[in-house]
């Protein structure tokens, strides 16, 4: 039963970090597991920053003034590699929000996985090849915008959308209300001058194909576009973050 628990530790690892089962492997063979654990998953932590490029991907920036990753666990978990157009895209989009709004903190969320397309990032059902990136909204407080701050702490599941959901129950799906966690997010409001400026200058870039965000704050931010679509009823919501990939 002990090489169960292993096994279950090990998938775990996988599926949220892509290489982290590969260090508690290694972990099994040394009486402090944590510890050595701790030191394996350092050294391919480092390993997957020097190797990446050579399999097409680099790392979003964790720390920085305009883009930053919204948390260190998205770093720490390896979740912020993207092919090195889409880190231009957002570095881009990041310096336009800044330049149209100063001091505007621009902050990403999922990205991919450093190595293999088509390896899976759940929950998402995309995100498997480095093309693909997830910013969250910004917020205000009584009128005042906050940099780098979001109402969740992982940047998702903080729904704008209270009211009837237009999509039928389906099975499987990925629509999650998360309405148990939705007192204990942040008092902050949605600031939608910054959010519906981003979408426009995305929309306009030549590098980007699809953008996905909730129809009806599309209609209530003006941002129509034909890159600008619903990701449809047995995706993720997109009324708590904004969707964007290559052509």
């Amino acid at each position: 039963m002990r090489w169960v628990g292993h096994g279950v530790v090990f998938v775990l690892l996988t599926l949220l970090t892509q290489l982290g089962g590969l260090a508690w492997l290694g972990a099994l063979a040394f009486r402090r597991r944590f510890p050595a654990f701790a030191g394996l998953y350092a050294v391919v932590f480092l390993a997957a920053h020097l190797l990446a490029p050579t399999y097409g991907r680099v790392a979003l920036p964790c720390f920085g003034d305009a883009l930053r990753s919204q948390s260190p666990a998205y770093c720490l978990m390896m979740r912020n590699f993207v092919v090195p157009e889409l880190r231009h895209v957002a570095q881009d989009t990041a310096q336009n929000a800044n330049a149209a709004f100063p001091g505007t903190v621009t902050l990403t969320l999922d990205g991919g996985f450093p190595f293999w397309d088509e390896f899976p990032m759940l929950p998402h059902l995309s995100h498997d090849d480095g093309e693909k990136l997830d910013l969250a909204f910004y917020y205000q407080r009584d009128g005042e915008y906050l940099p780098g701050t979001t109402r969740s702490p992982i940047g998702f599941w903080a729904f704008e959308l209270t009211g009837p959901d237009a999509c039928p129950p389906a099975f499987p799906t990925m629509r999650w209300g998360m309405s148990w966690i939705q007192p204990l997010l942040r008092d902050l409001r949605f600031e939608p001058e910054r959010t519906a400026h981003v979408i426009r200058v995305l929309s306009a870039d030549p590098r980007v194909g699809k953008i996905f965000v909730e129809p009806e704050l599309v209609t209530a931010m003006s941002v129509q576009h034909e890159k600008v679509r619903f990701q449809g009823c047995r995706a993720a919501r997109h009324d708590d973050h904004i969707h964007f990939q290559l052509k």
